[in-house]
């Protein structure tokens, strides 16, 4: 069940492996109502995500997934929604300046926010890649005094990935875990699945620096990889600290795969 709020904001984490991600449908106000009221009923889905940028001329932080820049329906709107379920909230921000006004208006859902919550940027540049969106430090010190209680989720930026795949270079995890080190909040590396095979001892070593660490493995829709990878990404980390933000047919297979049928 979701662990009851702590702060003045956000409650800690509390879920199970499988989320819904909304920047893998074209998303519009129908859709979103949609898909909330479905969440209504009990399932395996107990998280859903939604990219958040802001609407340009008017400062208004409204979900969309880039190279969309502008949508019908605001973050407002969503989390007026999602109100009406119990699934945990997590939001990926796609721009810095998203992230303030973003989280003002996840304070004012007050009571209705006894849920996980997960506060999404991508702060270092990763394989195949030379910048990241977001600052870090910048990123941290606004989610942190706003959302104590949130779990952190902080990636790296990945370009597309090929036949020869790269990994999470040593470099890259040490920068990772210099950052997350003064931390005291729940954090949740995401990486791409199509990576980790080759990454495994960095990710191991990762994880070992606190308890508060997991991982949550997620896809490109291009990618090209398994069940087969994602059963070996499986039985290489302790399960419970191992999410997952995967595509169809994947998804059904993977769970059919370790015995979640339903």
């Amino acid at each position: 069940p979701p662990a009851e709020p702590q702060g003045p904001l956000c409650a800690s984490l509390g879920i199970s492996e499988f989320l819904i991600n909304l920047s893998e449908y074209s998303i519009n106000t129908y859709l979103c109502k949609f898909i909330c009221l479905t969440l209504q009923s009990p399932g395996d889905v107990h998280m859903v995500e939604a990219d958040v940028l802001l609407r340009a001329g008017s400062g208004v932080p409204i979900l969309a997934h880039p190279p969309d820049t502008d949508s019908d329906i605001t973050l407002q709107e969503w989390l007026a929604e999602m109100a009406s379920t119990n699934k945990g909230i997590k939001l990926d921000f796609k721009s810095l300046d998203a992230v303030g006004p973003s989280l003002e208006l996840l304070g004012q859902l007050g009571q209705h926010l006894d849920r996980p919550v997960w506060l999404n940027g991508d702060i270092l540049p990763g394989p195949h890649a030379s910048h990241a969106p977001l600052d870090a430090r910048t990123f941290l010190a606004t989610v942190t005094s706003s959302c104590p209680e949130a779990t952190l989720s902080l990636g790296w930026t990945t370009a597309g990935v090929g036949l020869w795949e790269p990994c999470y270079e040593w470099p890259m995890v040490q920068d990772m875990s210099r950052l997350c080190r003064s931390l005291s909040q729940p954090v949740t590396f995401p990486v791409r699945a199509a990576l980790v095979p080759g990454s495994i001892p960095q990710l191991q070593w990762l994880l070992q620096q606190s308890q508060r660490y997991s991982l949550t493995v997620w896809t490109g829709k291009e990618d090209l990889y398994s069940v087969e990878d994602l059963l070996f990404i499986r039985e290489n980390f302790d399960k419970s600290r191992v999410y997952y933000d995967i595509f169809e047919p994947q998804n059904t297979e993977f769970k059919k795969a370790i015995g979640i049928d339903r």
